[in-house]
Order: C-alpha cells, then sequence, then structure tokens
C-alpha cells in the first residue's frame, strides 16, 4: 500500500511538472509571437513610431496642405493614436488600392485612410471599431444632374480603384462603363474635364467636394447599403487591434470624435451635413 501511495504521489509531481513545463512553454511561444509581430503595440513602443497609412489628396479627410503637412480628420485621430501610445506618427501616403498591400507588407501598422469595412477585406485583414458612416454617392454637373440610378445605364462614370463604388458598381450596375483611376486627384480632375458624366465615391467627401466646386451637385446621395469607416490592421494583430479598440472607445466616450468634426469637417459641410450624420464614437459593432 505504501509503495502504491508513494507511486501516486511521484506520477501527481510528474503530471503537475509536465503541466508547467507546457505552461511556460506556450507563454514562451506567445511572447517569442509577440517579439516577431514588427507592429504589435510593444514594437511600436519600442521603436518610438508608429507607422499610419494616409490619403494625400482627400480633402477634408487625409491631404497636405500647403506647408506639405498632414491634414485632415482622419490625421486628426492618427495624431491623438500617437499621443496616446506615446510615440511619434509616421505618415505613409497611399493610394486607395495600396491600403491592404500596405498592410499585409508591413509598410505600415495602422491605415486610417477613409477605410470602408466591406465582407471581402475583412477576410484579409482585421478592422477595428467604426468611427465615421458612410454610403456611396454620385456626383455630376447641376446643368446635367444626374438623380436616379437608371439615368446611369450606358452613362460614363469616375471611380477610384480600390474603393467600394468600384464594386458596387460592377456587381451592381454592369451597364454603367467605368473610367477607372489610381488616386483621388486623377478621377476629380477627370470628371471637372469632362471625360465621365458622373463621379462615384463615397457621398461623405462628394458633399465636402462639391461644396468647393459648386457647378456640381451630389444628384444620388445613397446607394447601396450604408457602411462604416474603420481603421485597418494586419490579420493575426491582435495586439494591436485589441488597444485600438480600446483606444477608440475610450476616445468616443469622450466626444473626441464630434470635435474631430468640428476640426477638421464643418467647414468643408456648412449646415447641409452634421457630425451626426458622419460621426461614429469608436463602440464595437
Amino acid at each position: 500500500m505504501k509503495i502504491w501511495k508513494k507511486t501516486l504521489g511521484i506520477i501527481a509531481v510528474a503530471g503537475i511538472t509536465v503541466s508547467l513545463a507546457a505552461c511556460a512553454t506556450s507563454q514562451k511561444k506567445a511572447s517569442s509571437k509577440e517579439e516577431e509581430n514588427i507592429s504589435s503595440v510593444s514594437a511600436i513602443k519600442k521603436r518610438g513610431e508608429i507607422k499610419i497609412a494616409v490619403f494625400g489628396d482627400l480633402s477634408p479627410y487625409g491631404y497636405l496642405d500647403a506647408s506639405g503637412k498632414n491634414q485632415g480628420y482622419d490625421v486628426y485621430l492618427a495624431n491623438q493614436i500617437g499621443k496616446d501610445l506615446g510615440v511619434k506618427v509616421k505618415y505613409v501616403i497611399v493610394n486607395a488600392e495600396e491600403r491592404v498591400d500596405a498592410l499585409k507588407s508591413n509598410k505600415v501598422d495602422l491605415v486610417l485612410a477613409n477605410f470602408t469595412k466591406t465582407p471581402e477585406r475583412a477576410k484579409v485583414i482585421d478592422f477595428a471599431n467604426p468611427y465615421m458612416k458612410v454610403a456611396v454617392g454620385v456626383a455630376s454637373l447641376k446643368d446635367k444632374s444626374i438623380t436616379t440610378v437608371s439615368q446611369l445605364k450606358g452613362k460614363k462614370v469616375i471611380v477610384n480603384k480600390g474603393t467600394t463604388a468600384e464594386s458596387y458598381f460592377t456587381q451592381k450596375q454592369p451597364d454603367v462603363t467605368l473610367e477607372k483611376y489610381e488616386s483621388k486627384t486623377q478621377q476629380f480632375q477627370a470628371l471637372k474635364d469632362g471625360r465621365a458624366d458622373a463621379i462615384a465615391d463615397d457621398n461623405s467627401y462628394l458633399y465636402a467636394w462639391v461644396k468647393e466646386n459648386p457647378d456640381f451637385e451630389v444628384g444620388i446621395k445613397e446607394l447601396g447599403d450604408v457602411a462604416t469607416i474603420n481603421p485597418g490592421i494586419k490579420k493575426g494583430n491582435t495586439s494591436l487591434l485589441n488597444w485600438t479598440n480600446k483606444e477608440l472607445e475610450k476616445l468616443g466616450e469622450t466626444g473626441f470624435f464630434a470635435k474631430d468634426y468640428d476640426a477638421t469637417l464643418k467647414s468643408f459641410f456648412g449646415n447641409d451635413i452634421t457630425a451626426k450624420d458622419i460621426v461614429l464614437e469608436g463602440k464595437a459593432e
């Protein structure tokens, strides 16, 4: 009996030892994985810099001012994120179709470039909580105003490559001829030059653009589903994803996004659009 009890004791101790060793190994692997993630919160803090992708030609969301400084709604948020992380922000200018690849290739840690969350994109990258809402809109000349989708049949419509507007018309309106451009600057210039009948893009910045270009109007204010604008993060980077979600929730509770709107968007929209029409408070969907 004593021998049996002694044997049981040895087995129990061995089991505990194996369990502790396995736990330590698991923790070591998790720690190692965190260290290998060059966009983890700890890695960002260690190098003292976060790389954030923004637009350089999408006023008032992400653009360069006359002195070459990054400005806009997304930039206002990016600056706050850098401040709360305690690091500098390195801005990386991207076009719409470069946003996903910039994350996958580790060119950037975070994307704040008016990034609409879609099921297709969510398969290849992660999205943090939303901070804006948006839908596809269509703008055209006032004296040739397009106010219904049926008017677009057989017409040329400008879209920016890699956007939800391109996806919408490709899937839902195949009778429309799409003129595709790499950048926001190119697409808006093409419309002014008369190279197409209309332009389709996020309604939120079409509203701002027509304010500066009064010969045009947003004749179709909303197409398809209302979507959200969310920060983009590399797939599997739970460290930065969790931190960003907590950050957005905290900022929402303090009224940060309404302040961001007042500082960067209000003067562009005038009285036609209010903060409630666009702003979300960073809460989980």
